[in-house]
């Protein structure tokens, strides 16, 4: 599978729907971490929660039986990608969301505190590419 600009464009203006249609039918925000730390607690998961996260599980195997698979090489060891993901779980719950509270929904609703986290998860993406680029 190759890049495509209008690829990116479908899929972002899906993500975008996807929250809009969200927010106008529930009124809630398609924050990913903060419905995956409610499944997580079963005690405290709603209906809509568990639906939504069936169909991001859903949609994912869906598109990998309509398409191509996309073969993914990484290069860093398993120890590397343990740390990598609780950091990012660590910077979730300190930040208090993810890209997706933060980057589509909080930044649509010009949120302040939405900007200010989008602005640090760009900053620190940047700088972590940097370090382990060059050094």
């Amino acid at each position: 599978m190759t890049f495509s600009i209008y690829s990116a464009l479908a899929g972002g203006a899906l993500i975008g729907l996807a929250a809009v249609a969200m927010m106008a039918t529930i009124g809630r925000i398609a924050g990913v971490s903060g419905i995956l730390a409610n499944v997580l607690k079963p005690a405290s998961a709603l209906h809509w929660q568990w639906a939504f996260v069936g169909g991001l599980l859903a949609s994912g195997l869906f598109i990998h039986w309509l398409v191509q698979p996309v073969v993914i090489q990484v290069q860093s060891s398993s120890v590397m990608l343990v740390v990598a993901g609780l950091l990012v779980g660590f910077g979730t719950r300190l930040g208090s969301g993810c890209t997706s509270g933060h980057g589509v929904c909080g930044i649509s609703r010009l949120s302040p505190r939405s900007l200010l986290a989008t602005g640090v998860f760009i900053s620190f993406g940047v700088l972590t590419v940097f370090v382990l680029r060059f050094f």
